[in-house]
C-alpha cells in the first residue's frame, strides 16, 4: 500500500491532526534492537525512542510476554508472585526509603496518581514545574504540561518556572548569582501559591528536564528547590519517564545525579519496553496515609503481562550491562558531537549525559539566535539517510539524540558520520 493511501485512511479514521513524525511520514512494519524497517525494507537507526529501552524487540522481553500471556492474566486484586517480585526488585535500586511502588499503564497515570497523593497526603492543591515541560496528557497532568498549554488555561493552582538552564541563562546571569536567581523563582512560585491559598503540594520536574532541551543546572538548584519546597509543607517528585532505568549511564535512576533523593518517583515508557505498565515509586508513609483515606485501583495496571515485560527489561539491563554500555557509549558519543561542534558553526552547545543528548543549533554564537528552521531541516534530513532523531526546546532548534541503551560505538560512528554530512550541506 502507498504512503498517501495509508495516510488518507488514517486521516478519515483518526484526523488530520493526529501527530506524526517528519515531512515525509514513514511507514515502519518491523524492528529489532536499534534498527527498524518500513514498508519497502529499508533500515533506519533508531536515534530517538526511549519506549523499546533495551532494543526493539529483544527476544528476552517478547518471550516473558507471550510464556505468561498463555498462562494467566489478570489484575493485582489476586496474588501474583510475579508482581511481588517485580515490585522487590524496583524498589531495590533505590534509596530506601523509596520502598513502595502502585501500578498504572502510562507516564500520564503515573504523574496523575503521585499528584493525587501529594494533594491528599500535604492537604495543599499548588504545584511547581517548569516551563516547556512535558508530564502526560490527561487533564490534570496537562496542567504542568507546559509544553503544550491546555485549551482551558493553567489553574490557579500552577505556577510554572523558567527551566534552569547555565547556557541561556536568567537575565543573562552566570555562576552563583544565576542559581540564585532560579532559586528565587522557586520561592516566589511559593508565595504566590501560599498567598492565594493553594499552597504547595509538590514540585514536580522531568530529572533530564528533556523538553526543555536538556539544560546543564546549575549545580545546587535542585537540592535548594527541594528545601524551600520541603520547608512550604510540600513534596519533591521526579519524573524519570524519560531519565530513569540507567540511561544517564552513571546512576539506575535521574534524580541521583542531583544528590537529593525524592518523595515520589514516577516511571512510565521504557518500564515494559513497549508493553503498557507505568508506577509511582514512593515513601511508605505516603502510600499508607494515602490508601487509607481512598482506594486506589487500576485495572490494567501492573497485571502479569505486564509485570512479565517490567521483570524482563530489568533481567536484560543486568545481563547486557546497559547502563554500563550508556555510559561508554555516551561518553564516546557526546565526544564525537563535540568534534562536529569545532567544525560546524550552527552548534552553538552540546549537552547530555549517557544515552540522552542535545545538539543546540544556533544562528549566531554570540547572539545565540535559535535555529529552529536549521534544526528542522537536519531531522528530516536525517531521517532522509536512514538515521532517526527528533528536535525539542522552547525554539524547536535543539537536536535530541535518546536511542535504546543498546546502541553501540559503531551506531555512534554512522549518526555522527550521517549528522556530519548533513550539517555541512546546510
Amino acid at each position: 500500500m502507498s504512503i498517501d493511501t495509508l495516510l488518507e485512511r488514517r486521516y478519515r479514521v483518526l484526523g488530520r491532526n493526529s501527530p506524526l513524525f517528519y515531512e515525509r511520514p514513514l511507514h515502519i512494519v518491523r524492528g529489532e534492537g536499534v534498527w527498524l524497517w518500513d514498508h519497502e525494507g529499508r533500515r533506519y537507526l533508531d536515534a530517538y525512542n526511549n519506549v523499546p529501552h533495551v532494543g526493539h524487540c529483544h527476544p528476552h522481553v517478547v518471550q516473558a510476554v507471550a510464556r505468561q500471556a498463555a498462562i494467566l492474566n489478570t489484575h493485582t486484586r489476586y496474588l501474583h508472585e510475579g508482581i511481588v517480585e517485580y515490585a522487590e526488585r524496583l524498589t531495590a535500586t533505590f534509596d530506601p526509603s523509596l520502598s513502595m511502588l502502585m501500578l498504572a499503564c502510562t507516564g500520564s497515570e503515573a504523574n496523575e496518581l503521585a499528584l493525587r497523593i501529594a494533594n491528599v497526603t500535604t492537604g495543599n492543591t499548588g504545584v511547581i514545574c517548569t516551563n516547556f515541560a512535558y508530564h502526560g496528557n490527561t487533564k490534570a497532568v496537562a496542567q504542568i504540561s507546559t509544553v503544550f498549554p491546555p485549551p482551558e488555561g493553567f489553574g490557579p493552582h500552577i505556577r510554572a518556572i523558567p527551566p534552569p538552564d547555565t547556557y541561556r541563562g536568567l537575565h543573562g546571569l552566570t555562576g552563583a548569582a544565576l542559581e540564585d536567581a532560579y532559586v528565587g523563582e522557586v520561592r516566589a512560585a511559593i508565595e504566590s501559591l501560599s498567598a492565594n491559598g493553594s499552597g504547595v503540594a509538590a514540585m514536580l520536574i522531568c530529572t533530564m528536564f528533556s523538553s526543555e532541551g536538556l539544560p546543564n543546572v546549575p549545580p545546587g538548584f535542585v537540592r535548594r528547590a527541594v528545601e524551600l519546597v520541603r520547608k512550604a509543607g510540600g513534596l519533591y517528585i521526579a519524573d524519570e519517564v524519560q531519565g530513569g532505568f540507567g540511561r544517564t549511564g552513571r546512576h539506575m535512576w535521574g534524580h541521583e545525579h542531583f544528590g537529593v533523593v525524592p518523595d515520589l518517583v514516577t516511571l512510565g515508557k521504557p518500564m515494559g519496553n513497549g508493553h503498557p505498565i507505568s508506577g509511582v515509586v514512593s515513601r511508605a508513609d505516603l502510600v499508607q496515609e494515602f490508601s487509607g483515606k481512598t482506594m486506589y485501583f487500576n485495572t490494567f495496571g501492573g497485571n502479569p503481562v505486564s509485570c512479565a515485560a517490567a521483570n524482563a527489561v530489568l533481567d536484560v539491563l543486568e545481563r547486557e550491562h546497559l547502563r554500563e554500555n550508556a555510559r561508554a557509549v555516551g561518553d564516546y558519543l557526546l565526544a564525537g558531537l563535540g568534534r562536529l561542534a569545532g567544525q560546524h558553526p550552527i552548534v552553538g552547545d552540546i549537552r547530555g549525559r549517557g544515552m540522552f543528548f542535545a545538539v543546540e543549533l544556533v544562528r549566531d554564537r554570540q547572539t545565540r539566535e535559535p535555529a529552529g528552521d536549521d534544526a528542522k531541516r537536519v531531522i528530516n534530513a536525517m531521517r532522509d539517510r536512514g538515521v532517526l532523531i527528533s528536535r525539542i526546546g522552547p525554539h524547536d532548534n535543539i537536536l535530541k539524540i535518546r536511542p535504546p541503551m543498546p546502541f553501540r560505538s559503531e551506531h555512534a560512528d554512522l549518526l555522527l558520520a550521517t549528522l556530519d554530512e548533513v550539517l555541512a550541506g546546510l
